[in-house]
């Protein structure tokens, strides 16, 4: 087997030696253009399970490098002045010099061809004499642009400038600092590599960059304004570069990873920000996977497709985790004033990785002295903090999210409602909120849906708002109002969600004569006449639901139904006062809630729940959700509750877990309103995390409470919690301990005994 190697960075050599190792006879070469010595950046961060990868799969290469680690466990973060340290977290690095001279070593030892300061064929060449071609050649690949309509690359470069400069000294942790220039803020990212030198790592905004002049400056000059910046941490002493230069980063992410036998390796492939260090990692493990599979599988086709099968489940992961991270260092600037620690714990947890749960275990009196800056009282989980909203307190954090049960008859809720609101009331949960209750039949999203436009409706609505009351002291109950819009008259989500209905349809009516999809029904533009029809049916709804004992009410302007479809230029192309600019587009949904507010009760919340981006290009943006919620904030809105998408059919949601919260953070943080978090929060160590760093007030969840009704009274058990956050109704208390299981702890064996011979 003949294989082409282009590149010579860690991942490239790696693999070839995997290869010549597993296969002896294989003939292997690899071009690297720049000279042995020639390297970019200074420090090289690999992980414990990277580690142990390395170890199994060549234990040569795994004792070099082991002779060559500097480990620390600190996390130093440094901000106005102030040092925060945590432990536990345990690193290891070394020179990327000395690990690129461990592999060309034992390449050089194994019989591999390393040609350096030779440019590589290109990969349509080597492709026609070699059985393999594996591109490692870098975040700029010529192989992936040479192949684009293969690979079918997205790349998006992002908002900050960062440098990769050196110190001749070790600092003794990973080091965070912050420093508020008088640009703008500037962040340093620093560890140690060896014993005399580390990695520095400067960052910030870009428009902070060009207002310093950064954009202008010969590269010492850089260095130097960088070693001033910081020259507490650096203690005066000066920075060293290597061919560094500012650079964009860029997400690399490619639809396919091969092309008959060509294969893209590391950051040819996929790129993660350096801040959660990761672009040297996934090339070795990359590597790894690759040799794994031509190993195992019976031809190169099959290895290829085993390969990619198995690293894009995890290279996504780790993407999302490395997107959460820089988002978090690009918005900075909007959590300097946070409390010290609470300001320590965001960054820590910035990636969603570190959790509260597991910072604890690495550094409990850190954790505590964050909790106790919170106000968390001893042994209370801040999921179990109460929260005020008006003139209502709810007791906990935790929010059972508005799910569609399409149950109803007629609008009236029924016994199912009693049952599926009732059971999550008993659940522990601090507020509960209905599904969205439609505000007109006209504005019904199937013929199961719930609303609040007769009395008889309303009558259905108080026998359940006093059950929850009555047999679950100190839970909310909140009411969802909305209107369908253009997504009305479809099926029951079980029978075709969004599907329009075989007979018996409705007129819709929308912002825009725009069907949802291509198969739904065309609906009508509304007339100014008509708008204020609507906005009486709201105003009706409202009133009924104060009389119904609703706790809090929630305009629904989300999700694509009438009032998003207002807020969103792909679904609102109107050209009177109503449509055109954002101002205009949020006319109609302000002259609603306004309307709402007047006849809601004054001591009661009222909240909002948008879209916070539509997934699709041209559509609402996170900017937009900015100005968006500002408005609803100057009308008096308590609180927005930030969701995300289903505005269009042709939407591309980033999903995982908790990829909604970065829209509610940014929103809490540049405005100081409170927000209410959803989106696949599925653990109670979601909800701590997310509410200690400050990134959300209140959370929400759905799926998780169809699962476990007593999702929130299970939390409080598991976490040991028995506190007035979560108090069990009386006749459950027998079960507010976790059942006991099988045994399955058999008696250890005290002493063995030889046998006599």
């Amino acid at each position: 087997m003949r294989v082409a190697v282009i590149g010579g960075g860690p991942g490239g050599l790696y693999a070839a030696a995997l290869l010549k190792r597993l296969d002896p006879t294989r003939e292997i070469t690899v071009w690297e253009r720049n000279a042995p010595d020639d390297t970019f950046g200074f420090g090289v961060v690999l992980s414990d399970e990277t580690l142990g990868g390395i170890e199994h799969a060549d234990p040569v290469v795994y004792r070099a490098l082991q002779a060559e680690f500097v480990r620390w466990d600190d996390i130093d973060i440094v901000h106005r002045g102030r040092t925060l340290t945590s432990g536990g977290h345990g690193f290891a690095a070394l020179g990327r010099r000395r690990l690129l001279a461990v592999l060309h070593r034992r390449c050089r030892d194994l019989g591999i061809d390393l040609r350096f300061r030779t440019e590589a064929p290109p990969a349509a060449v080597l492709a026609r004499t070699h059985d393999l071609v594996i591109a490692a050649d870098g975040v700029h690949s010529a192989t992936r642009t040479a192949h684009a309509d293969a690979f079918r690359p997205q790349l998006t470069t992002h908002r900050c400038r960062y440098i990769w400069l050196a110190a001749d000294f070790a600092f003794d942790a990973f080091r965070f600092e912050i420093t508020e220039t008088a640009h703008g803020v500037a962040q340093l990212h620093a560890y140690p590599y060896s014993p005399g030198a580390s990695t520095v790592i400067v960052e910030m905004r870009e428009e902070v960059w060009r207002a310093a002049g950064l954009d202008r400056a010969e590269e010492r000059e850089s260095a130097d304004w960088c070693a001033k910046t910081f020259a507490d941490a650096l203690r005066g002493r000066p920075l060293r570069s290597n061919n560094s230069s500012w650079t964009a980063f860029r997400t690399v992410v490619n639809e396919r990873w091969s092309h008959g036998n060509t294969v893209l390796l590391g950051d040819a492939a996929h790129t993660a920000h350096f801040s959660i260090g990761s672009g040297t990692k996934l090339a070795v493990e990359d590597a790894l996977a690759l040799a794994a599979c031509l190993q195992e599988q019976p031809d190169t086709a099959s290895a290829l497709a085993a390969y990619e099968e198995e690293r894009r489940p995890v290279v996504a992961s780790t993407q999302r985790a490395a997107r959460a991270s820089l988002a978090w260092f690009e918005e900075l600037a909007t959590y300097l004033d946070q409390p010290p620690h609470q300001f320590a714990f965001n960054l820590l947890t910035r990636s969603r990785r570190v959790t509260h749960d597991n910072l604890r275990l690495r550094d409990r009196h850190f954790t505590r002295a964050v909790e106790r800056e919170y106000g968390c009282p001893d042994s209370t989980p801040p999921m179990f903090t109460p929260f005020r909203l008006r003139g209502l307190t709810l007791r906990n954090r935790v929010v059972v999210s508005p799910m569609d049960m399409y149950s109803a008859h007629d609008g009236i809720p029924g016994d199912f409602h009693l049952v599926h609101l009732g059971a999550r009331a008993l659940g522990g949960a601090g507020l509960v909120m209905t599904e969205m209750v439609c505000v007109s039949e006209q504005g019904r999203i199937t013929p199961g849906c719930a609303g609040l436009y007769t009395p008889q409706q309303a009558a259905a609505w108080r026998r359940i708002t006093d059950f929850v009351h009555d047999r679950s002291p100190g839970t909310a109950i909140g009411v969802q109002l909305g209107h369908s819009g253009r997504k009305g008259s479809t099926k029951l989500m079980w029978q075709g969600i969004d599907e329009p209905l075989d007979d018996n349809n409705w007129p819709l009516v929308a912002a825009s004569p725009l069907p949802y999809k291509p198969n739904s029904q065309r609906p009508h533009e509304l007339t100014g006449r008509e708008l204020a029809v609507i906005r009486e049916q709201f105003t009706t709804a409202a009133r009924r639901a104060a009389d119904s004992g609703f706790d809090l009410l929630e305009l629904h302007c989300a999700h694509g139904y009438l009032l998003s479809g207002f807020l969103s230029p792909l679904t609102n192309q109107r050209t009177d006062a109503y449509g055109g600019s954002l101002a205009g587009r949020l006319r109609f949904p302000l002259d609603v809630f306004d309307a709402v507010r007047e006849v809601w009760p004054a001591e009661r919340p009222m909240t909002v729940r948008i879209s916070a981006t539509d997934w699709a290009d041209g559509g609402t943006t996170a900017d937009d959700a900015i100005e968006i919620a500002r408005a609803f904030a100057a009308h008096g809105a308590d609180a927005i509750d930030v969701s995300t998408g289903q505005v269009v059919a042709g939407e591309r949601p980033d999903f995982g877990r908790s990829y909604q919260t970065p829209f509610a953070d940014r929103i809490r943080n540049t405005l100081g309103i409170p927000v209410i978090a959803v989106g696949a929060i599925s653990s109670w160590d979601d909800v701590n995390s997310l509410v200690l760093a400050g990134r959300t007030d209140l959370c929400a969840l759905a799926r998780p409470h169809l699962y476990d009704p007593h999702w929130t009274l299970h939390a409080a058990a598991e976490q040991g919690y028995a506190g007035p956050g979560a108090p069990w109704p009386l006749p459950y208390q027998a079960g507010s301990r976790t059942p006991p299981t099988g045994r399955t702890d058999a008696p250890k064996p005290r002493l063995t005994l030889r046998s006599q011979g």
